[in-house]
């Protein structure tokens, strides 16, 4: 019985691990502190180095403002490239779905003689 309560609990554990690790379907580049201390903010890099809490409650509040317009504009540009695409750039002429074969001369078509 223990066992069994065991590896439920391991099985569980590792769906919930998983299901924390999954990201979104987006690319969303990770955010250096570093980076933006010096370059958004123009501090000293030794000020930087020793991340104040001040410092750092400025740069999350800055990273989620950034994340809150990053997906809808990835998701806008997917839409757009999805239209893009589909539907202005499907054109079934240039990009068949089937090889059409070449007619077959009928019987009696004296316009399109055999062998010419």
């Amino acid at each position: 019985m223990t066992r069994t309560l065991i590896l439920a609990a391991l099985a569980l554990a590792a769906l919930s691990g998983s299901a924390l690790a999954q990201s979104t379907r987006y690319d969303l580049t990770e955010m250096n502190f570093d980076l933006w201390c010096q370059e958004q903010q123009h501090l000293p890099p030794e000020r930087c180095d020793k991340r104040l809490p001040v410092d750092d409650a400025a740069f999350q509040a800055y990273r989620n403002k950034i994340e809150k317009y990053e997906i809808p504009y990835l998701q806008e540009k997917e839409n757009r490239s999805q239209l893009n695409r589909v539907i202005l750039h499907n054109d079934p002429v240039d990009n068949p779905t089937q090889i059409s074969k070449p007619p077959t001369p009928q019987p009696g078509d004296d316009d399109n003689p055999p062998g010419k």
